[in-house]
């Protein structure tokens, strides 16, 4: 769906990583994470500043880009990246279909904004419904060709800095 409205590869992973989390980055990592020349990823950083989608503001002798949260179509393209990953589809599916989820976290690479493939996720709750659960990943696998790792504990973790938060 997004890479049929956005034709730039590198602006999609530009949009994944600053519009599904918020996370904040600089151009040479940007470059490193995606494996682009750092020129091609400077021409997309400054498109999305130009059209008021991110922020840029400097750290020292280098640049730090943000989303711009205060941009009026900021919810909408993080509803659509969201989609694009399906994880809106994937969270709903579990917390209402799971039993008594009180929480849910995504952790690992998608809470740091990278797409690697794998949406690992820790679920907080009693009584869940395991053997759905193991059919709602694989369907998930099959419909978004990413794989779901999900841990199941019974109290919520003391530290989640750093997890998305759901629930």
């Amino acid at each position: 769906m997004l890479d049929s409205l956005v034709t730039s590869k590198t602006r999609i992973k530009l949009l994944l990583k600053f519009f599904a989390h918020n996370n904040s980055g600089y151009l040479r990592s940007l470059a490193k994470e995606f494996d682009e020349s750092t020129n091609s990823v400077r021409v997309e950083l400054n498109r999305l500043t130009d059209a008021g989608l991110l922020q840029s503001g400097e750290n020292g002798k280098t640049k730090l880009y943000r989303a711009n949260e205060s941009h009026p179509f900021y919810q909408e393209i993080r509803n659509m990246v969201s989609k694009f990953l399906g994880l809106d589809e994937l969270l709903e599916k579990v917390v209402m279909r799971m039993g008594n989820v009180e929480k849910a976290y995504i952790v690992g690479d998608y809470a740091q904004g990278i797409d690697s493939g794998t949406i690992e996720m820790i679920l907080v709750g009693q009584d869940l419904d395991l053997e759905y659960l193991d059919f709602l990943t694989e369907k998930t696998y099959e419909k978004l060709k990413r794989k779901v790792m999900v841990q199941v504990v019974v109290e919520d973790p003391e530290e989640v800095s750093g997890f998305l938060v759901y629930g």
